[in-house]
């Protein structure tokens, strides 16, 4: 047995709960982790996993011997990179996950700059809204817009998008074009929900007035570019970054509405598991996600 083939398979199903992922994120067979996992405990003479049919827990053994293998492992990453001899360019394989919209029409356009200036960096990018696993999908980190709830990741605030409600010609013409913002509570009025808000209003000011919006709505979705579509196609309002708006705004495709009141802006995050060691290539890509928010979501607050 390869005693670090086994130190890896056996943090990867710590961190992943089940055989099956961590193989799966190993590019290996269920049948090889789980031998390595075995051939692991037989050297160590110690029981490091209970299995049962549903999951797979970690004994108070395995635990001690977890944190201490993740550390090993990193250090021996960060051995093998810096020799004398060791490219210092960045390289490896980057998973990574951000929002559809801000893959679409920030990150993406951005990478030929950055693969230039990093040509051994390659990347698995997911480009969802969803809610994801970092550490049971193998995830090196996520860059998700709004407060992170999840006590077990490190979050660095990158920026801030500014926000604006909109809706599409179209709807105005239906219902009117609303000269306050509590006319949305009225039943002729609907929004476009964001299914991740879980219907929380959105607050707006104006002076010492305030108002929060909860309206109803049609549609609640969970992908920021069909957001985005259905209210150019008139189905609601919409709260939209700037970002995402100024296009079709400029073209007449949205109308931007209560332009006289504020809305506090929604922050944007990268966040990553707290034992994940951060590799070169992990660090160059978080500096470079804050010079594209300073360039379209500066940070308002530090």
């Amino acid at each position: 047995m390869d005693r670090f083939d086994g130190m890896r398979a056996f943090v990867r199903v710590v961190e992943a709960g089940s055989f099956t992922k961590a193989a799966d994120t190993l590019g290996m067979s269920r049948t090889s982790v789980t031998q390595l996992v075995q051939q692991l405990e037989a050297h160590l003479r110690l029981k490091l996993l209970n299995r049962t049919t549903r999951k797979v827990n970690v004994t108070a053994d395995g635990a001690v011997y977890y944190e201490r293998v993740v550390r090993l492992l990193a250090d021996l990453h960060d051995i093998e990179n810096n020799l004398p001899g060791a490219s210092p360019a960045p390289r490896g394989l980057l998973r990574v996950d951000v929002p559809s919209p801000f893959a679409n029409m920030i990150l993406v356009p951005a990478l030929p700059a950055f693969h230039a200036r990093f040509p051994e960096i390659q990347f698995d990018l997911g480009a969802s809204d969803r809610k994801v696993d970092l550490i049971g999908e193998n995830v090196d980190c996520v860059v998700r817009g709004g407060e992170i709830t999840d006590g077990s990741l490190v979050a660095r605030h990158v920026g801030d998008l500014r926000l604006g409600v909109y809706a599409a010609p179209s709807y105005l013409a239906q219902v009117g074009t609303p000269a306050h913002p509590g006319e949305l509570q009225d039943s002729r009025h609907r929004i476009v929900r964001f299914r991740w808000t879980n219907g929380l209003p959105y607050a707006m000011r104006r002076g010492a007035e305030t108002v929060k919006i909860a309206g109803h709505y049609v549609l609640a979705i969970d992908d920021g570019n069909a957001y985005l579509t259905a209210g150019l196609a008139g189905l609601g309002v919409l709260w939209l970054p700037d970002y995402m708006a100024r296009e079709h705004a400029a073209k007449g495709a949205l109308v931007r509405l209560f332009t006289d009141w504020d809305i506090d802006p929604m922050p944007l995050y990268v966040a990553y598991p707290p034992n994940r060691y951060l590799s070169k290539a992990l660090r160059v890509f978080i500096d470079w996600i804050v010079e594209l928010t300073a360039q379209h979501a500066p940070p308002t607050r530090s």
